[in-house]
């Protein structure tokens, strides 16, 4: 070997180390996974951890990713809202990983996308959101506004409801969404007044978004519950709902308390899944709606197989902190699934774990995984097109679908593009 390839090899060597992807010692790709563990929002989080470790696990049982294992590194920012962007350096800095997965409330991911920039860390998102964002270094796998609130709202209309109750937890994702939703309600012709919640301003009194909205982990719905009852007296009112996190629990268990019932007044959820109906009183739920780009219902052998090896992962499982009882799929669960083969097929597609050549890969929209929620593909934008199913909730704290919007490509920018 001549000096200048043995340079270039050593060269090739300290860039491939200083980057921190793999290790040849082990054959292993480090990859973050960025979910609260602990605090309130914890109920939607968990499952998203345990999804992801049983995706790995699957992958890395067929083979890996380049013939490399997938070595996890979890970490638990605690729903604070910092320490998701002190766990986000840490990641990328000090554990070096290849890719993220995580982050729930848009709050956590608006604190944690300047350092994906500094950095130039690759990190997949996959819950709902409301749309107005484009970094080049986020992927949003899960529902736009117009893959989730608009069809629902939609849906809603085309069964006759004229008035629209908005609540939701107060932060960027439901302002955002309401004020979308206030503007295509308007341009359908639903005047203001039909648009329930009151205005929500800040401390300059500036508006912000229609609607009532509620701090993370507030419990006491019980003034708000009886605004909904006197709104909902003429008969033709809806609840859209865009309460995150536990909150969901005392919200809904006062709606069914004050006797308000899914004919009287229906809601609509965003954010609550059969994951979070495990602690709700389903029974009493019946009727209400989902919006959600998958639902456990779904009858294909593909939803099939990823449902057993779920429940087959768990049974073996030995990850401490586990529940294995009682376990259900759901759309972020999916997504966080089909989100892990999507950055898996560009890695392989582009033949490096580099993060300028995997986004560029995905950008080229032929990076697709047709996998439990159908076919997802993706797009220039950073987002993704898929399905879109509306669920009513059964007994059992399942979602019958009773409507499906087939590969709907997502649309991130709405505000101000709907004209009364």
């Amino acid at each position: 070997m001549s000096r200048s390839q043995f340079l270039k090899g050593s060269l090739a060597a300290a860039t491939l180390a200083s980057a921190g992807f793999t290790h040849a010692e082990d054959e292993t790709v480090k990859v973050g996974v960025l979910h609260s563990l602990s605090g309130t929002m914890a109920i939607s989080e968990v499952s998203l951890r345990d999804t992801l470790l049983f995706t790995f696990d699957e992958i890395n049982a067929a083979g890996g990713v380049l013939g490399k294992q997938i070595e996890p590194v979890v970490v638990d920012p605690a729903s604070d809202w910092p320490t998701f962007a002190e766990k986000a350096e840490q990641l990328l800095v000090q554990d070096k990983v290849a890719v993220t997965f995580g982050c729930w409330t848009s709050v956590s991911r608006k604190f944690v996308l300047p350092v994906y920039e500094k950095h130039n860390g690759l990190l997949f998102y996959p819950v709902q959101y409301e749309g107005e964002e484009m970094s080049k270094n986020i992927f949003y796998t899960a529902e736009a506004v117009n893959q989730q609130a608009i069809p629902a709202v939609d849906y809603m209309l085309e069964e006759g409801f004229k008035k629209f109750y908005l609540v939701g937890t107060d932060y960027v994702y439901p302002h955002t969404t309401n004020t979308v939703l206030a503007e295509y309600l308007q341009s359908k012709g639903i005047p203001l007044e039909n648009i329930g919640g009151g205005v929500h301003k800040d401390d300059k009194g500036n508006v912000i978004a229609p609607g009532k909205y509620t701090p993370f982990g507030f419990s006491d719905y019980q003034q708000i519950v009886a605004e909904i009852k006197a709104f909902a007296a003429s008969g033709d009112a809806c609840v859209i709902s865009t309460i995150n996190g536990d909150s969901n629990v005392p919200f809904f268990k006062e709606f069914a308390g004050s006797g308000l019932t899914s004919e009287d007044c229906p809601v609509v959820s965003f954010s609550v899944s059969e994951d979070e109906f495990r602690a709700f009183p389903a029974e009493k739920l019946v009727g209400h709606l989902g919006c959600w780009n998958y639902f456990m219902s779904i009858d294909t052998p593909a939803n099939k197989k990823f449902k057993d090896n779920f429940q087959a992962w768990l049974k073996k499982t030995d990850v401490a902190g586990i529940n294995k009882e009682g376990r259900v799929t759901c759309s972020p669960m999916a997504l966080s699934y089909s989100g892990v083969y999507l950055w898996k097929a560009a890695v392989e597609k582009c033949g490096s774990f580099d993060v300028d050549k995997v986004r560029e890969t995905l950008e080229s929209g032929e990076i697709y995984f047709d996998g439990p929620l159908g076919k997802i593909t993706s797009m220039k934008n950073h987002h993704f097109i898929k399905n879109v199913y509306i669920g009513e909730t059964l007994e059992n704290g399942q979602f019958e679908i009773i409507k499906t919007f087939e590969q709907v490509p997502a649309e991130p920018f709405l505000k101000g593009t709907f004209k009364n």
